[in-house]
């Protein structure tokens, strides 16, 4: 990323890492169009009405104002203000229900987008970044089934990435309805505020969770107990999971007649689904994690957050879940399932930590040569015939040298330069016809603008590790 910049957390690329990104954002999108899911673009903005009730996230959106209302912002009220949106799920809710009479459902859509975020900057984490979103949006109702294929979808997005240094990658699920469940067993009302404690365990510990549970949550330090036991129990499969959860209700007094327990059941029998259908299709890239809570208040099923193995500093990559409630319009509601990829941070690993890298800055694979102004024109109609037919292509910038020319394109990483014929005298004076030269191999042969075809690996700009 380009040094010097006046204002953390809001990344600026360098030509040749840009390369890398775009390359990115191409992988995701081809492997969720193959899987049948349309592209929207949002726009950058909503009220404060419809930011500030998705959760503790309230304290991180920008609002925004105009400069001639500097210092009278008091004056309309946060809800009807415009902020930059912080996930590109709450926007999704709103076009859903605004568009809902042009829309085919179930919706698949996937949306690659910046938004932001006013959080503490720091490595792979900005305040202006991109996420990669997928989400099934249902008119009405929305079948189970779609919380196992999104997570898969997600998981063979990233196993693309693979090639450009990503490690292997893991879905961790939960339920809502399950944590929840067993919560109100315990005797917690406070639901949403353990859900947001137990949520913090990876990045501040149990015991530190335990001392929020207990002193901002209502908990005692018997039933705080009893939220880590569920948080760290963990299983091989749907039949193990229900066996664990089954003996940790009996073992702090959860009846299973209780309304308690057929709440965490419901959310029991649909992990237990996930996790095992997963497991047919991609052994091992689903597996239940019932510390996974998700800190956004729209959850309302499954929760999903995804790790890269050997990167546990890295955080979860990818996350999201089933939200029922977030979006309706009467009495219609738009139930919807969806995982979220923060791809600056991917990118960010990926350049830092991975070492991936463009093999060159600039996409052309020639630079055609041009002697002296007057023969201009003949450049730019060889660079426009190689460009009809496919063929990436620069004009030189000035008629210097020719080894500055040919200096100016290794830079820029374009391993042809071509020479018209114009001014290619032979010894004789007698012109020869257009040569083009591999200046990676030093190879000059003569050239046809019309039929030469370029090495395709050498012509190609690719990602390496």
């Amino acid at each position: 990323m380009a040094k010097g910049a006046s204002i953390s957390g809001f990344p600026e690329w360098l030509p040749s890492e840009r390369v890398v990104e775009q390359r990115v954002i191409d992988t995701l999108r081809k492997v969720f169009e193959l899987n049948g899911f349309i592209g929207i673009e949002t726009r950058a903005v909503e009220t404060g009405a419809s930011l500030l009730k998705k959760g503790e996230t309230s304290k991180e959106i920008y609002l925004l104002s105009r400069l001639q209302e500097v210092g009278h912002e008091s004056d309309t009220p946060i809800e009807e203000r415009l902020g930059l949106h912080f996930d590109l799920t709450v926007p999704l809710s709103r076009y859903v229900v605004e568009h809902s009479g042009a829309l085919t459902f179930p919706f698949k859509r996937w949306q690659i987008q910046k938004v932001w975020r006013g959080e503490r900057p720091q490595e792979g984490r900005f305040r202006e970044f991109v996420q990669a979103d997928i989400d099934v949006i249902g008119a009405g109702d929305l079948p189970d089934h779609y919380e196992v294929e999104l997570p898969l979808v997600m998981v063979s997005a990233l196993e693309e990435l693979r090639a450009f240094g990503l490690p292997k990658a893991t879905v961790h699920a939960n339920n809502r309805k399950l944590s929840e469940g067993f919560y109100r067993g315990l005797g917690l009302t406070d639901i949403e505020g353990v859900l947001r404690e137990i949520d913090k365990l990876d990045k501040i510990g149990a015991d530190e969770v335990a001392r929020l549970l207990t002193e901002s949550c209502g908990a005692s330090e018997a039933q705080a107990r009893a939220c880590l036991e569920l948080a760290e129990l963990t299983a091989a499969d749907g039949k193990e999971l229900a066996e664990k959860f089954d003996a940790l209700c009996a073992a702090h007094g959860i009846a299973q007649d209780s309304e308690a327990y057929a709440l965490a059941r419901q959310g029991l029998d649909t992990l237990a689904m996930i996790v095992d259908e997963a497991a047919v299709i991609r052994p091992g890239s689903v597996i239940a994690d019932l510390k996974i809570a998700r800190g956004l208040d729209y959850y309302t099923g499954s929760v999903y957050e995804t790790f890269l193995d050997g990167a546990a500093s890295l955080g979860s990559i990818c996350s999201g879940g089933r939200y029922d409630n977030l979006a309706s319009q009467g009495n219609r509601k738009y139930p919807g399932v969806g995982l979220s990829i923060g791809l600056s941070r991917l990118v960010s690993y990926m350049l830092h930590t991975a070492g991936a890298h463009a093999n060159r800055v600039s996409p052309a694979a020639v630079l055609v040569a041009v002697w002296n102004e007057e023969d201009r024109p003949a450049a730019n109609r060889i660079a426009a015939q190689l460009r009809a037919r496919g063929i990436a292509t620069d004009v030189a910038p000035t008629a210097a040298k020719l080894g500055k020319q040919i200096k100016y394109a290794d830079k820029l990483g374009i391993p042809y330069v071509w020479f018209p014929a114009s001014a290619a005298d032979s010894e004789n004076g007698e012109a020869t016809g257009d040569e083009v030269k591999n200046i990676v191999t030093g190879e000059q042969v003569a050239a046809d603008c019309t039929s030469w075809e370029p090495d395709t690996v050498v012509a190609q700009q690719t990602v390496e590790i």
